[in-house]
């Protein structure tokens, strides 16, 4: 039983490794099939080639842009190409007056528009809602019964501007399927008929909006956090603050004082009457429509209602980077190559199948057998790699850049070092005497801890690495950490269940000469020497050299320092007490 449990355990590790990998290459697989993934990793734009395009920048009211605008350009921009999921994009300045975009590949209409979209965000009041779904032909309102202005509006709630050819344009629009034309930039002293994109919460919505009353640049700033209760408390409801200056301050007190007023006729029913709502509106499209349930008079709004920690931290984003009144136009776009990076590609995987034949070379001398075991964990792991990779490039839209290649590279010396670690604790297990499943089962108990402690190491200076750098190398920071995860898990569940059962087999548990764990060849004195003798600590040194100097001065050498105190202290008491035995004589 005490040899079966074991077999029986390392087996079914086996087995949920091989369903790990299943798992993934079927996810892959179904990824494909559905035209949405595909067996090759996504490569950045320094491997791949791509788009360039060079934006001029346009500042509201046609003054010149300065460097802190432009800045602050790159870094919306930079902000708003990361959160779509393009990775590994470039964007800088150009002669201190326009910003070039590099993206891989061919960007999509949705990832243009982003780029070109306007950083001007405003707040409108809203006039009418409606379902997202265009009215049928059919169903229209009559021309005589369409709303008609009776006198100017005074103030942006007024119903007054909502003209017939408004009410028109809104029944007809559609926000279940928007156009993906870019409309012009609508007025922002008249009304607005836009829409609020659906999301997992709430269907699509489309509005009627007043002129703008307060803009975008108004805003200081914007956070997220949990809400507060009337005593203090903290709830597990999310809301966004947003803090005013001055000016906005002014204006938003006096546009909440009128719509807390609707709120209140309407006995403060949430649902009836929409002139509640305040509209924050980023390129023409709603982002929420909060209501007004109280007077603002310090400039600092909370905005709250059925948030998540991911949609309340998404608002607080587009308000804190949207307020930037600078859009852009398209100066110039052009195609880019990759021959540069084609060819560091080429280089650096000849590198790296060069590192990696030196490795099996290696492991084959070194272990000769027992180097398969490396050969297989290496490929085991360079299975588990790619398939994340390919994984994370159809899900997250990663992409694999020259540094990524650089990153995995390094990894194949660190992934062999675990292995490395691992067989040496067994060949010390082995040279004690003992058999070579008891040695797999000691040698892993004092290998696990240093593999756990060197990975550690990798993925804190990953972590580290990725958190601190920008650019490229943050593709290096990843996927050497990705490695050291694929490492970790190999070494758990196949480089070690896997010695586990060649230590039952004859080749392995024999000792052949070309298993790499062959006792007498690494100098082993067994603990039961025949004839009623037992090793004894003080032997080890001197019988081992009589049998194999070499063998014996090897293992010498692996002595930890507590076996060497050991044998010093038994080599000590062994002199005195021949000693004694000489005076006695």
């Amino acid at each position: 039983m005490a040899r079966t449990g074991p077999k029986n355990s390392a087996l079914r590790v086996l087995v949920w490794l091989g369903v790990i990998l299943a798992v993934l290459t079927a996810v892959l697989a179904g990824g494909t099939m559905a035209g949405q993934a595909s067996w090759a990793p996504k490569l950045a734009l320094d491997l791949e080639g791509g788009t360039q395009m060079i934006l001029a920048p346009k500042v509201e009211g046609g003054s010149d842009i300065n460097e802190e605008q432009l800045n602050q350009a790159v870094a919306i921009i930079r902000q708003r190409v990361d959160g779509s999921g393009v990775a590994e994009a470039e964007i800088s300045t150009q002669s201190g007056r326009n910003v070039v975009v590099s993206l891989p590949g061919t960007p999509s209409s949705q990832t243009r528009a982003l780029i070109q979209a306007s950083a001007d965000m405003n707040f409108r009041p809203v006039l009418q809602a409606g379902p997202g779904a265009p009215v049928p032909a059919e169903s229209q309102t009559p021309e005589d019964q369409l709303p008609k202005p009776t006198a100017e509006p005074t103030n942006g709630s007024d119903i007054n501007w909502v003209t017939p050819e408004i009410y028109k344009q809104f029944e007809a629009l559609n926000c279940d399927n928007p156009a993906q034309d870019k409309q012009e930039r609508s007025d922002p002293a008249k009304p607005l008929v836009t829409c609020e994109p659906a999301t997992a919460a709430q269907p699509a919505i489309k509005y009627i909006l007043g002129p703008v009353e307060v803009k975008g640049s108004n805003i200081v700033s914007s956070s997220f956090q949990l809400q507060q209760g009337a005593q203090g408390a903290v709830t597990n409801e999310w809301a966004v603050n947003i803090q005013f200056d001055s000016e906005g301050t002014a204006k938003f007190k006096e546009v909440t004082e009128r719509l807390f007023q609707f709120y209140t006729a309407a006995g403060g029913d949430t649902g009836s009457d929409p002139k509640s709502q305040f509209a924050i509106v980023l390129d023409d499209q709603v982002i929420s429509a909060p209501r007004s349930l109280a007077v603002i008079t310090d400039g600092r709004p909370q905005i709250t209602g059925g948030f998540t920690e991911q949609t309340a931290k998404a608002l607080s984003d587009q308000l804190r980077f949207g307020a930037l009144p600078i859009s852009f136009e398209i100066q110039s776009e052009q195609q880019i190559s990759a021959t540069l990076g084609g060819e560091q590609l080429r280089m650096g995987l000849l590198a790296g199948v060069i590192g990696l034949l030196l490795v099996v070379v290696y492991s084959l001398f070194q272990y000769r057998a027992l180097g398969l075991v490396t050969i297989a964990s290496l490929v085991v792991a360079g299975a588990l790699t790619y398939l994340a990779i390919a994984i994370l490039g159809w899900t997250e839209n990663y992409r694999l850049s020259l540094a990524g290649v650089a990153g995995i590279i390094v990894a194949i010396g660190q992934t062999a070092d675990s292995f490395i670690v691992y067989f040496e604790r067994i060949r010390d297990e082995l040279r004690e005497g003992r058999g070579l499943v008891s040695a797999v089962e000691n040698g892993w108990k004092r290998a696990k801890r240093t593999v756990l402690a060197s990975k550690a190491v990798n993925l804190l200076a990953a972590l580290v690495l990725y958190f601190v750098a920008v650019g490229n190398v943050r593709g290096f920071a990843f996927t050497l950490g990705l490695t050291a995860i694929a490492d970790l898990i190999v070494v758990f569940m196949f480089t070690h269940p896997t010695l586990r059962l060649l230590a039952r087999t004859k080749f392995f548990g024999d000792g052949h000469r070309f298993s790499g764990l062959d006792p007498e060849r690494l100098g082993a004195v067994p603990l039961y020497r025949g004839a009623g003798r037992v090793r004894n600590p003080e032997d080890k040194p001197a019988t081992v050299r009589a049998k194999n100097a070499g063998a014996a001065a090897e293992a010498e050498r692996r002595m930890t320092i507590a076996e060497r105190r050991h044998a010093e202290k038994q080599e000590q008491l062994a002199g005195s007490s021949k000693s004694s035995a000489k005076e006695g004589k």
